[in-house]
């Protein structure tokens, strides 16, 4: 009996002390959400330009600030003729990738298929291109059946690059 107390108190008094830590995370994590929207005055010049360039003909939906391995990047969120289309870009406003929402009847065959294949009886959403460097690199599906939710990525040859399930 002595030792299931001390096991219970032990308990507590560990729960005690790390409450304080998870609520200091939790506010941190909000913190950093919060940071993460930006508004156009709060975007560096150049990535202004890039910005009015890219959404011509779109509509801005909203804008980012992500910070990756020590480098800040920007993103925006644009409806372009009833897709999506996110455009990512460095501090000096260069597009470093574009994710565009694509018909999967648009992606070469090769990558349909693997999509297909991979998704198996599972239905396939949303299909965006990746581009970087002004080419096509891959194709992401967004696949959901059975209770799960996945993303596919493919090669435009048709190879599997990555496979992130939620």
């Amino acid at each position: 009996m002595k030792t299931r107390a001390g096991r219970i108190v032990a308990a507590c008094a560990l729960a005690a002390c790390l409450s304080p830590v998870c609520v200091a995370r939790a506010q941190e994590e909000e913190e950093e959400e919060s940071e993460r929207r930006v508004k156009m005055r709060d975007l560096p010049a150049a990535v202004q330009q890039t910005v009015r360039e890219q959404s011509q003909g779109a509509r801005l939906r909203g804008l980012s600030r992500e910070t990756e391995g020590g480098k800040t990047f920007y993103e925006a969120e644009l409806l372009v003729a009833g897709h999506t289309k996110d455009v990512l870009m460095d501090e000096t406003g260069a597009v470093v990738e574009v994710e565009e929402q694509v018909a999967l009847a648009s992606l070469p065959e090769a990558a349909r298929a693997e999509i297909k294949r991979q998704a198996g009886g599972a239905g396939i959403g949303v299909v965006e291109s990746i581009t970087k460097g002004g080419a096509i690199t891959a194709y992401e599906a967004h696949v959901s059946g059975a209770g799960r939710r996945r993303e596919i990525k493919v090669s435009p040859e048709g190879k599997l690059l990555a496979e992130e399930k939620d």
